[in-house]
Formats: C-alpha cells, sequence, structure tokens
C-alpha cells in the first residue's frame, strides 16, 4: 500500500480474490456464443480474439519472471547488490489485475468505440499512426505525469506503492494503486483510440503495441542488464529512444531522476537525466563472477514442484508448498517440463542468499523423487551431484550440503562415494546429520523418559537413538530387524536404553520414512509425532495428534534474499540438513560430514544457536 493511500486505491474486484477473473465471464462467455453461431468468419475477430490476447500476455510476464528469476539466482550481472523479501512478493502477487483492467478496456471499446468494429488483420498505416501518437504525446505526456506523481501529495498517496521495491522484478512495473494504473490504461490507449476514429486501426498493430508496452515494462524493471552495447554502437541515436534496466534501475535507487517512460529523450530536454546512467550501464554490461561460499544440492520433488521453486510462480513458491487442485490442470505442461528437465546434463541454480560475509547458493539436480527410486538413474543421478560438486570446488566454494535424496544411503552411501573419488577434495561435503539429529532429540518435550522410533533406520535415526539412549531416555522400536540391526551400532553405555516392543506406549513417536499409516494408529491418543526423515509423514491421526513438521530451524533476519519457502517449510524456515552446510562454513569447520561421519551434536547445536538460527516451535 501507499505510504498514505488516497481514493480508488483499492482493486473493485479486490474482494473476490482468486474469483476475480469472473469480471471478464460475461464477455468471453458472448464471445463463445457468437462463434458459435456465427462462426469465426461472421463474429467480431477482433472481439473474440481479446481473451487470447490476454492470455497471451500472462505467459509473455510469466516468462520474464521466471527468467529474470533465473539470472538473479546466478548473479554476475546484478545492477542493484540487494534481495527481495516476502513484503514484496505479497505486494506484487497480483500482477494480473492490469491485464484484467485491459481486457475490460478492450471489450468497452471493442463495442462501443466507434471504428473498433470489424478490424481488419494489418493496416500499415495504422501501425505507423501508433508509433508516432506514442514517441510523441504518450511519452511526453507520461513523463509529466510521472514527475507529478512524485510530488509530495500523490506519491505518499499513490507513486510509493510502486517505488516500495527498491530492488524490482520485471513484474514490478505493473504494481500500483487502482487510480494511477487507469491513468496510465487511458493514455497508452491514445494511439489505438486515434486509430479506431480515424479508420486506420488493425488487429496486429493493436497486438504489436501491447506487446511492446509489456516487453519494455518488463524489461526496464529486470535487476540486471541485457541491452547490448553494440546496439547504441551501431546507431547512436537509439540511446534518447530506448532505455535500459540500468537506466530505469535508477529511478528506484534516487527517486528524483530518470522519468521517462521508455525513451530517454525526455530526461535529456529537461535535464533529468542522471548523471551516472552510462556509468551504471558500463558497469552493469560487464558484470563480475559470482563467488559462493556455500552450495546447497537440492532436486525436484513431485511433478508440481517446479511451479513452486523460486524462478516458477512467486506467489505460489512464498508459501508452502502444497498439492493444489487447479496445478493438476497443468499435467500436459508439467510432463513436458519433466521431460525437459530430465535431459538437462548439470545442475541449475534456482536461488542466491547471502549472511553477513557468506554467500550461499541452492542447485538443482534435474530429476525429481520418483528418478531416485529407479534403479537405472543412480548413475546419472551420481554423476549429475558428482559434476556439481567438482563445479563447486572449481568456483572455491568451501561447503557444499546434501539436501533431500542427494545423500541417501542406497545412492551414494551419504556422499562416501564422492571422497573416495575425489580423495583431495577442497570443498567440504556435509550431509547435515548432527543437525538434524540435534534438531529432533530438542524438539522432544522436556521430561519425557521413553519414545518410540519407527520408520526405516537412516543415519540421522542412529545419531538420534545414540544421543537419546546416553541421557537415559528409553528408545523403542517396534521393528525387531531394525532393533536387531541398530542396537550393534550403538555405544556400549548407551546400548541397554534401547528395546523392543511390539506395542510402544511412549507418548512420543520418532518416525521416519517406511512408516505404514496403519502403524501410527497404534500411538495413544494426543501422542508427538517427529519426523526425522527428509521428508513429511502422512498425517493420519485426528485426535488431538500433533505432527511436527521435518528437521528445520528459523533463519536469523541477517539471511537476507529469502522469499520463497523451502518445500513444505513455513516462510523464513529451512531444513536442518541446509542449515548444517551454512553453519559449517561460518565456523570455518574443516572435516567433512558424510559417510558415517557424525559431528558432535552438541557443538553443531549450540553453534547454530550463536549464529541465530533458532529451534520453529520459537518462531
Amino acid at each position: 500500500m501507499a505510504t498514505n493511500p488516497g481514493l480508488f486505491t483499492e482493486w473493485p474486484w479486490k474482494k473476490l480474490g482468486s474469483f476475480k477473473y469472473l469480471v471478464l465471464a460475461p464477455w468471453v462467455a458472448h464471445g463463445a456464443y457468437l462463434a458459435a453461431t456465427k462462426g469465426w468468419r461472421e463474429a467480431d475477430l477482433g472481439y473474440l480474439l481479446i481473451m487470447p490476447s490476454l492470455i497471451l500476455r500472462m505467459l509473455h510476464n510469466q516468462a520474464w519472471i521466471t527468467a529474470s528469476r533465473l539470472q538473479n539466482a546466478r548473479g554476475g550481472r546484478l545492477i542493484v547488490e540487494r534481495g527481495i523479501e516476502f513484503e514484496q512478493v505479497d505486494r506484487e502477487r497480483n500482477w494480473d489485475d492490469q491485464i484484467l483492467l485491459s481486457g475490460i478496456l478492450f471489450y468497452l471499446g471493442s463495442q462501443h468505440l466507434p471504428g473498433g468494429q470489424h478490424l481488419p488483420l494489418w493496416r500499415a498505416d495504422g501501425a505507423l499512426l501508433i508509433a508516432l501518437l506514442h514517441a510523441g504525446p504518450v511519452e511526453f505526456l507520461y513523463y509529466w505525469f510521472h514527475r507529478a506523481l512524485h510530488h509530495h501529495f500523490l506519491y505518499t498517496r499513490y507513486h510509493s506503492h510502486h517505488h516500495s521495491s527498491i530492488v524490482t522484478e520485471p513484474i514490478t512495473s505493473v504494481i500500483h494503486p487502482f487510480a494511477e494504473l487507469l491513468s496510465y490504461e487511458l493514455l497508452f490507449s491514445i494511439p489505438l483510440i486515434a486509430c479506431a476514429l480515424t479508420g486506420t486501426a488493425s488487429i496486429i498493430a493493436f497486438e504489436m503495441y501491447i506487446i511492446y508496452i509489456d516487453f519494455m515494462n518488463n524489461m526496464g524493471h529486470c535487476n540486471f542488464e541485457l541491452v547490448p552495447n553494440w546496439l547504441f554502437k551501431w546507431f547512436p541515436p537509439l540511446k534518447y529512444l530506448m532505455y535500459t534496466p540500468s537506466f530505469h534501475s535508477l529511478h528506484h535507487t534516487q527517486f528524483r531522476t530518470n522519468y521517462s517512460l521508455f525513451m530517454p529523450f525526455y530526461d535529456y530536454i529537461y535535464n533529468t537525466m542522471d548523471k551516472s546512467s552510462d556509468t551504471l550501464y558500463e558497469k552493469s554490461l560487464k558484470g563480475k563472477e559470482e563467488e559462493v561460499d556455500v552450495v546447497h544440492l537440492t532436486h525436484l520433488t513431485s511433478l508440481q514442484s517446479i511451479y513452486h521453486m523460486r524462478p516458477g510462480f512467486a506467489e505460489y513458491a512464498s508459501k508452502p508448498y502444497a498439492s493444489k487442485w487447479y496445478m493438476r490442470m497443468m499435467w500436459p505442461v508439467s510432463w513436458l517440463s519433466m521431460v525437459l528437465t530430465w535431459t538437462y546434463g548439470s545442475s541449475f541454480t534456482v536461488e542466491r542468499n547471502v549472511m553477513k560475509k557468506l554467500r550461499m547458493q541452492s542447485w538443482a539436480i534435474p530429476r525429481y523423487s520418483f528418478h531416485y527410486r529407479l534403479t537405472w538413474e543412480k548413475e546419472a543421478i551420481n554423476n549429475l551431484i558428482e559434476k556439481a560438486i567438482c563445479e563447486a570446488d572449481k568456483k572455491g566454494a568451501k561447503v557444499v550440503s546434501l539436501g533431500l535424496l542427494n545423500q541417501a544411503h542406497n545412492l551414494n552411501g551419504n556422499g562416501e562415494l564422492y571422497l573416495q573419488k575425489y580423495p583431495k577434495l577442497g570443498v567440504r561435503l556435509v550431509d547435515g546429520t548432527s543437525l538434524a539429529a540435534a534438531v529432533v532429540v530438542n524438539s522432544i518435550p522436556q521430561g519425557t523418559d521413553q519414545v518410540v522410533l519407527a520408520g526405516n533406520v537412516s543415519k540421522v535415526a542412529r545419531a538420534v537413538a545414540a544421543a537419546l539412549c546416553k541421557k537415559n531416555v528409553k528408545v523403542i522400536m517396534t521393528n525387531k530387524q531394525d532393533y536387531h540391526f541398530l542396537k550393534p551400532n550403538l555405544p556400549e553405555d548407551a546400548a541397554e536404553n534401547l528395546l523392543f516392543s511390539k506395542t510402544g506406549t511412549a507418548k512420543v513417536w520418532l518416525i521416519g520414512e517406511g512408516l505404514d499409516a496403519s502403524e501410527q494408529f497404534k500411538a495413544q491418543k494426543g501422542t508427538w509425532f517427529i519426523p526425522y526423515s527428509q521428508f513429511p509423514a502422512r498425517m493420519v491421526r485426528k485426535d488431538s495428534c500433533t505432527y511436527l513438521t521435518t528437521p528445520a530451524m528459523a533463519v536469523p533476519k541477517t539471511l537476507q534474499n529469502v522469499h520463497s519457502c523451502e518445500n513444505w517449510l513455513p516462510r523464513r524456515v529451512m531444513s536442518a540438513w541446509r542449515i548444517a552446510g551454512m553453519v559449517h562454513a561460518l565456523e570455518g569447520w574443516n572435516e567433512h560430514e558424510c559417510g558415517d561421519i557424525v559431528l558432535d551434536m552438541e557443538k553443531v547445536w549450540s553453534a547454530a544457536l550463536v549464529h541465530g538460527f533458532r529451534p520453529v516451535t520459537q518462531v
């Protein structure tokens, strides 16, 4: 919101929520009726193509969002070295409101504006008229209107909402209060109305103009430079006719310069051109090699998870992952993306964070969870992980943390495979067992004297059992085979506290992968289910039982550029396996934690707390 919201700030359909698209339903239904009764040849083609045009614009904008976020995750050519937080994502989540408003105006114009009906596909004179009217009246009026919006009265009531985003994303361009954006829409409609009234309008010319506006808006609000220098060398006057992302970023950081829409011409005329525009452009083009201290290796989970990643749908990624019914309607796109991802030959960067002087990146292995269960995929996945580790080592990273199934024992022995292959590896490999186990142990309610350990016996489960048994907490196992496997692996002074019983009566259950849902019904009412697994357990008990999340901690405010949720975890909460890599680097520890190696749990837990990480229950 603006700092002091003015009249008509709120969008008229805000209360409709996700049902706001219904405002277009009458026109869409009418168009479908005309197409069915009159056919495409007899009906007004321009009227029928409005809805496909709006869909095309949404896809166009989403493509810019994804491309921009992928580039920003890699770093290199960033213009403003700052991060984005959840507040900005929430503020910008309704970027499609502008498209809905455009749709309403187009439908009204095609029905009631003289010359707006039965447009031809193309007229060159109309296209030329649009170009001239945009370069003249539209750019001129926008420049002065924009300057007026920076006057205290209008700025605090309207334009400050847009300028809340110091670090811009492509879609920041259309984040304005309703009254302000309506003014822009009317301004941009001048060339279109003139064409209609002069009888020179055409469908393609109109569509080209709208695409041009969207393209320039999105490009100018990217936080990286992508306009090549050779364009201006080839045609020097172009610098007065086309702005660049670095040019407009100065408007968001300096506020009182670079007011022009897309053509800096008027900033030169009225002496409002920022003197550092050219310098910043050259600097942004050169970029720099992005350095990284910690790499977290993750992977895609379900087919829908590709939309949840930071480069996917911003609003979707800003909330804990959950399967949505409307996402299932996109299954053809999901399967296509899976095939394309599967053929990709290396990991890709999806997130970049900074904490103090620590630079971190998350890289995704281009595989889904079900791939890890396929025996014939094992070698390919290990090759991808190995390649990522070697690349991180080459970049000078200090730590690589293995997330989700990238550290599975049946895949690579909790990462030991890579140490055997590269004994002189410079980067430290961390599977995060010690911190994950510490989170589980510290999640158990105080005063608990016995727990049930159920599910596959992983490395974390062994560490948890050993720690609890040392504290004289009785650990009860309901699977006899797992009991006989685990008992010899515990220290002699603690092994006596590991017990076998088919009916565990403890009020705290530590659960992992492989636990049958029916097993959970053996627990008493009010039982605490605490996962020690990478993936959350199925919550089948509804009778006052408590399910905690997978081992995770809340991150401190010093960890910046956090604006997406890690899988199913809440905002600003990250998995213990990921945090373990950060703590490892912050402390400067030189040992690996993979294979059978488990670091001192108390030492790792204390270090995490010192650096500001907190148990999720304390959020």
